[in-house]
């Protein structure tokens, strides 16, 4: 990293039609900043200002405040008396006072996680120039209040004691909302605000030990260090984990002047859509609120009216409000400012053509003029981006690569999910009804507080409203509800991040968090009763409703086959069932790359057999038993070969130790000793003969074949047989049989030679042949450093990553959970290597043995088949290797299709 005595920039203007940078310097200006510097290039009417860039947040990580200060003095002075002269005010000045905004801007949307201060600069008589210049008495107090109420909670760290405690400046307002009688801020009068400035700043001592800063220099300090500091706060630090975003990107900071949407009746704010965010539909979408700021419309403090007509009429079909009421209480902006709204549109049509992608914008009224706040790519749901991706492809703003590349790959997940039964939504209740937010369909237990969302396996959230501190709750909880807040608000911008199905601004619901408690028309719900929420309709449901699988959109069918269009590796899944292997195969796998057959052991009619071969003493006694396997492995694989059939299918022979099929309960060996009829003791005595100290490195896979080749031999017969049983009803099967777990060429040998010996004599008694593959498994270190040697032999390599993950590391994956969430968090590692493939260690163990592999067999047939199978950097790794192939859970083989054809384009560009 450069040291602060280096000269570099660290500060870029923006504003007035010019800037210093552009959309492309997101890196370093911050998404925010970046957007903010393009559009005033473009003409967009944005407030002016100045960025402070992400290096800086890391010079502040790594030196702290003094030097950062320091080092940027003589720039933001400067670049504040540039604001002062495009303003027209003075910073600090107590007749005619510029005031600014302060807001976090890393290179990526992070929604609510970090830390905002607006109205900075104010203080006792910058208040009365405020008054003097804007002849606006109540705007300017109400400016003031709203600045200390922020800088105190932000800056100053004045936070809720505990969670059923409010925010103590909230507090406060409630205390003097129920002394007068009123229900909104708006009905303060002017004597009011004053009073609440002066109770804020009392507050504000009471609890720091200090006066509440009145110097705007020291304001604007305290407020830029405390946006580099929350980008490692609690919230920002779990949702980069949460999406993978590194550490040491850090966040710009925005500094803007300030436009004010709560100058009266002709003053307002609000964030708008370009495109739906929830279905993707080609519809311009957002809400305001007149007379307020932009946090308002954001924190769900009053829930919003509509945007165009046709969306505030749709509002109120949902609310269930009369057209009459709706266009006297409710106008939309369309109709209450005409002008300002032809003009927004306007602005939006622009933006989204110039970016090429749905636009999330932020804009406020200042006594009857547009300011464009901010914009971005817009977070969406899953059916939304595949919507948004195929129709701005149809429109030719973008073409089939830029189309593939648009979609997030794991977000294809949310459009898998199942929906309510519309059978069962028939006869459901539905208690109340509020904004679909997010869509989906959500079933849980209500609770009330975030950090207890794990209390129950399906909860549903439940809050007057939310807040970033909520996060981690909103990502655990199956769906979110809230009293308040509209459909740009926080729950519901987050909610459609995640994928989490959200109802919000439902008016009719009564939450007390200290009796725990949900009241809907005199019915009381309390917390763990059941309820669901449609995200598609904004309808709340007593009790559950059962849910079917969802049908898939024809938008998702046009980009599965443009993936396939582009992708020249094949995805195949990971499948035990016929059930599994249709599931697979209707989202477009090109085979099976793993089935495991311990699995089909351990049904209860199996069981038996299989603990019968463990207890056996001798060979005969094992083959007695194994001789019932036989028949129901042959059927198992018959059933998946027939599914998949035309495909082939790899089978990897039995891998687990013994002592996972035998109880190890005294009442569970008691009822086995009275089933096999020998004593409890020869129970006992086996079950402790089987016990192992590390049964990850102990008697399992080729070394079980290899000591008891008779388990090797029923599973070769069974698969060969199941395959010749098929081709006699014109099915063809394709097998691949995988050894286990080898680390020398030796293991391999012995057991191809059963395996084939086998498959030879059900040729001959069959007087019949298929042809089928031997090949290996990959997941042991010494088995990758000795890969040309057993490719000497093995016809396929299939790279298991998650033993491979747990020997590189020497981490066990059952034990990791107790350190890798702290690793993360400190730092040592950047992600769970068993959820995304390490590259740089296990990575290299994979080169290698592909290399070396395909040194001795040009035509080695390579592929991967442990969880990385559907994670999509790891796909993309595995097609920079030159692997055949991808493995992954039915559900993810999607989201393999799309990964690999992104990671196709991206290689040729």
């Amino acid at each position: 990293m450069e040291t602060l005595t280096e000269t570099k920039k660290r500060v870029y203007l923006f504003g007035d039609k010019k800037a210093d940078g552009n959309s492309t310097m997101k890196n370093l200006l911050g998404g925010k900043g970046a957007n903010l510097a393009e559009m005033s290039a473009i003409g967009i009417p944005v407030p002016p200002g100045f960025t402070i860039t992400t290096e800086v947040c890391t010079e502040y990580n790594a030196l702290g405040k003094d030097s950062v200060i320091n080092a940027l003095k003589e720039d933001v002075q400067a670049a504040i008396e540039s604001l002062e002269q495009t303003m027209g005010t003075k910073f600090g000045d107590a007749e005619n006072p510029l005031l600014i905004s302060v807001r976090s801007g890393a290179r990526v949307s992070m929604p609510g996680m970090m830390d905002t201060v607006l109205n900075l600069g104010l203080n006792d008589k910058a208040v009365l120039g405020l008054v003097k210049r804007t002849k606006n008495e109540r705007f300017a107090w109400d400016s003031y209040r709203r600045f200390i109420q922020m800088y105190g909670g932000v800056v100053l760290g004045m936070k809720p004691k505990t969670k059923q405690d409010i925010d103590p400046f909230e507090e406060i307002m409630e205390h003097l909302k129920d002394k007068r009688n009123i229900e909104l801020d708006t009905e303060f009068t002017v004597q009011d605000l004053r009073d609440l400035v002066y109770d804020f700043k009392d507050a504000v001592k009471k609890q720091t030990g200090h006066d509440f800063p009145t110097d705007p220099w020291d304001q604007l300090w305290g407020a830029v260090m405390a946006v580099f500091n929350s980008w490692n706060g609690d919230r920002a630090v779990y949702y980069r984990n949460m999406h993978g975003y590194p550490a040491d990107w850090g966040t710009a900071v925005n500094v803007q002047a300030m436009v004010f949407g709560n100058m009266g009746t002709n003053s307002g704010t609000g964030v708008c859509f370009t495109r739906d965010a929830g279905t993707g539909e080609n519809v311009f979408n957002g809400e305001y609120l007149i007379d307020a700021q932009g946090e308002d419309v954001v924190a769900g403090v009053r829930t919003p009216q509509q945007i165009t007509k046709l969306g505030s009429k749709r509002w109120a079909e949902l609310a269930k409000v009369e057209e009459a009421d709706r266009a006297e209480n409710y106008p939309s902006l369309e109709e209450l400012m005409p002008k300002i709204y032809k003009e927004l549109n306007g602005y939006q049509e622009k933006l989204e053509k110039h970016y090429r992608d749905m636009q999330d914008m932020e804009f406020t009224i200042q006594d009857g003029k547009l300011w464009i706040l901010q914009t971005r790519n817009g977070k969406r749901t899953g059916a939304a981006m595949v919507k948004i991706a195929v129709d701005l492809l149809k429109e030719g703003l973008i073409n089939e690569k830029e189309a593939i590349l648009r979609i997030e790959p794991n977000k294809l997940d949310e459009l898998l999910h199942p929906v309510f039964d519309p059978k069962a939504l028939k006869s459901a209740h539905v208690i109340a009804q509020g904004l679909p937010a997010s869509p989906g369909a959500a079933t849980g237990k209500i609770v009330f507080f975030a950090d207890e969302a794990s209390k129950f396996m399906h909860s549903i959230l439940v809050r007057i409203e939310t807040s970033p501190e909520d996060l981690e709750g909103m990502n655990i909880a199956k769906g979110i509800l809230t009293a308040r807040g509209g459909m740009t608000s926080h729950a519901a911008v987050v909610a459609r991040g995640m994928g989490k199905c959200c109802v919000s601004g439902a008016g009719a619901l009564k939450i007390d968090y200290k009796s725990r408690t949900l009241k809907v028309d005199g019915q009381v719900y309390h917390e763990g009763d059941w309820i669901s929420l449609n995200g598609s309709t904004g309808n709340i449901i007593e009790g559950k409703v059962a849910t079917i699988e969802p049908e898939l959109s024809g938008e998702f069918a046009e980009i599965m086959k443009l993936s396939d269009k582009f992708r020249t590796m094949e995805v195949r899944t990971n499948a035990d069932s016929p059930k599994d292997a249709k599931v697979a195969r209707s989202f477009g796998a090109q085979g099976i790359g793993l089935t495991r057959t311990e699995h089909m052991f351990f049904e209860v009619d199996r069981i038996k057999a299989m603990r019968e071969m463990i207890l056996a003493d001798t060979v005969n006694g094992r083959k007695r038993a194994l001789k019932h396997l036989l028949p129901m492995q042959r059927e198992d694989f018959e059933g998946i070969f027939e599914a998949m059939q035309g495909l082939p299918v790899t089978v990897r022979l039995l891998d687990p130790p013994l002592h996972e099929f035998v109880p190890h309960q005294l009442s569970l060996q008691k009822e086995l000793a009275e089933e096999m009829h020998i004593s409890v003791d020869a129970v006992k005595s086996k079950v402790a003969e089987l016990a192992e100290f590390n049964p990850m490195l102990g008697h399992r896979g080729c070394r079980l074949g290899n000591t008891y080749p008779e388990i090797t031999e029923m599973q070769a017969r069974a698969i060969i047989e199941a395959a010749l049983n098929l081709k006699a009803k014109g099915i063809e099967a394709k097998p691949e049989i995988m050894v286990p777990l080898i680390g020398t060429m030796d293991e391999f040998i012995m057991q191809e030679n059963i395996i084939r010996e086998t498959a030879n004599k059900v040729f001959k008694e069959k007087n019949d042949t298929i042809h089928y593959l031997v090949g290996t498994m990959i997941e042991i270190p010494r088995a990758a450093l000795t890969a040309d040697k057993i490719a000497q032999h093995a016809e396929f390599f299939s790279f298991g990553t998650n033993d491979l993950t747990q020997m590189a590391f020497g981490y066990s994956r059952d034990d990791a959970g107790k350190f890798l969430p702290i690793y993360i968090e400190k730092g040592i590692l950047k992600v769970d290597p068993f959820e995304v493939l390490d590259q740089e260690g296990v990575g290299q163990l994979v080169e290698m043995a592909t290399e070396r592999g395909r040194n001795v067999k040009p035509d080695l047939k390579v592929g991967i088949c442990g969880e990385h199978g559907g994670e999509p950097s790891s796909v993309e790794f595995c097609y920079r290797t030159g692997m055949n192939y991808v493995s992954c859970s039915p559900y993810r083989v999607p989201i393999a299709r799309l990964a690999a054809a992104q990671a196709a384009i991206k290689a040729k560009a």
